[in-house]
């Protein structure tokens, strides 16, 4: 069989960056095929020079064996190449059937008016395709949930009937049943002969529906191969080029007192009801649940983002109930949220600004910032955290996946946190860096900190924990300890009161 895309010796050079170095890539018919490697190896530069976005420097790109050179998205899309982005690129005050068809509409004889009906009508199959009927298309995607505008996302990409479709981290905000009907769609184009090109960081989807692997590491491709010809480990240990003997780093179990404790707390809109659980210093604590169970809704309770509609939070022995964010900061507690590009980070401030956001006024005692001292800060724990940057000044937003993460954990070990909520804290991020954050993480437990970790990795939540508590549908409905942690007991435990959808995880 012919491969219906080939890129071939593709380089691609930056100012000082040699981003792509002389690699293949050919993709067949019906075939998903996964492009792996850590953040900065090249993945998405080599995306980018497939589509159009960027001008190879050196090599060629064939589609169905014609030599191809795209100079804008927009050309590659007219020859039958799609792709679904991480970062959603649809106009907010548009509704889904509008963003769907955005400069394609459906039109009445003479080509003037819009045929508003057809356009809904199909708008309405192509999610329905994607089991997504409950999603509102005459309403703005800006009112939509994040995962339900990353579906509409993906319905028009399909809409534009790619020969060839890329999908860049779909799933980081999917839950697992919009995940499930994203991999039947996936067999769906499959079946019709469409090539696909999937990145994702998540290594139980590569395993679940790729076919074969191609690997960048440092701009090269290391290997391509048949998914079944390369175990998980040796998959990890050729994206990072070294040596894994484990992931998960968990050690030295030494607990203290209990520092953080939550009675019986609810909130006001019935996402969360009668929660207990209690932290001790010197623990990571995991929380497992389905999307929806409540997780998300759970730490912003406790951060003190939402208030408490019952229920009280005590914190080193003091009553924080209905305290604000900054007075938990000023207690020691801090929450590093799920979405850390809008939530934990300002993106086009420097490295040097972010870390010592949420301590200027312990740092600095006047109003007046000393530049050299914030400097000198900033470069402590951007050597201590192992944060790859050439200099603190440099805009957060310029930093990979895991980079960022670990400046928002600088922020506020910069702040002297002594009890800390992970919500999500790998989400979007390569298994390298995955493995720095697990060893910062158990660090920090060793140092005497408390650690609450929400997580929908099943293997993160029991390679990390000293004990989990299970939500379901805004409950705590067990505990689990580690000796007892395996996936049969999560799983059974998170199906006791339903799959529980719909909340802001």
């Amino acid at each position: 069989m012919e491969a219906l895309l080939q890129a071939k010796n593709i380089t691609k050079i930056f100012p000082g960056v040699k981003a792509l170095d002389q690699v293949d890539l050919d993709l067949y018919p019906g075939e998903v095929h996964i492009l792996a490697g850590e953040n900065g190896a090249g993945k998405s530069t080599l995306v980018k020079c497939i589509l159009g976005v960027h001008r190879p420097d050196q090599g060629q790109l064939f589609l169905a064996g014609e030599q191809m050179e795209f100079h804008s998205p927009q050309e590659a899309l007219a020859k039958g190449i799609g792709a679904v982005y991480q970062e959603l690129t649809m106009v907010p005050w548009l509704n889904a059937a509008e963003n769907i068809f955005f400069n394609r509409e459906p039109r009445y004889p003479g080509g003037l008016l819009i045929n508003h009906k057809k356009m809904k009508e199909e708008a309405r199959k192509l999610l329905a395709d994607l089991a997504c009927k409950d999603i509102d298309i005459e309403c703005p995607v800006k009112s939509l949930g994040i995962a339900q505008q990353q579906m509409v996302e993906i319905a028009k990409a399909v809409s534009m009937h790619p020969r060839v479709l890329v999908f860049d981290e779909p799933t980081s905000s999917l839950s697992d049943h919009e995940i499930e009907a994203l991999f039947n769609l996936i067999g769906l184009l499959k079946s019709k002969g469409i090539a696909i090109l999937y990145i994702s960081h998540r290594m139980q989807e590569l395993r679940q529906i790729g076919d074969r692997v191609t690997i960048l590491r440092d701009g090269r491709q290391v290997r391509t191969a048949l998914m079944s010809q390369v175990s998980d480990r040796q998959l990890v240990e050729l994206m990072v080029g070294r040596d894994l003997n484990r992931i998960y780093l968990r050690e030295n179990f030494n607990y203290g007192n209990t520092v953080l404790e939550v009675r019986e707390i609810s909130d006001r809109r019935g996402f969360v009801r009668d929660c207990s659980l209690q932290v001790r210093s010197g623990e990571i604590v995991g929380i497992a649940g389905l999307a929806g169970a409540g997780r998300t809704e759970l730490a912003r309770l406790i951060y003190g983002v939402d208030k408490p509609g019952s229920g009280e939070i005590w914190l080193h022995g003091k009553r924080m109930t209905g305290k604000r964010p900054g007075a938990m900061v000023e207690a020691g507690l801090c929450l590093l949220p799920e979405d850390r590009k809008d939530l934990g980070l300002a993106l086009r401030a420097p490295i040097s600004w972010n870390i010592l956001s949420a301590s200027l006024k312990k740092v600095f005692s006047g109003r007046i910032i000393d530049s050299k001292k914030e400097e000198k800060i900033s470069e402590k724990y951007v050597e201590d955290l192992s944060i790859a940057t050439p200099d603190v000044k440099r805009e957060v937003r310029m930093l990979s996946g895991g980079n960022q993460q670990k400046t928002v954990l600088a922020k506020w070990l910069c702040a002297d946190a002594d009890v800390l909520i992970f919500d999500e804290p790998t989400r979007g991020i390569d298994i390298g860096a995955r493995v720095e954050i697990y060893r910062l993480m158990n660090d920090m437990a060793s140092q005497g900190k408390a650690l609450l970790m929400i997580s929908s990795d099943m293997a993160e939540i029991m390679g990390m924990s000293d004990r989990v508590y299970v939500m379901s549908e805004g409950q705590i409905v067990g505990q689990v300890a580690k000796e007892d942690l395996t996936e049969d007991t999560l799983g059974s435990m998170m199906m006791l009161a339903g799959k529980g959808e719909g909340h802001d995880e």
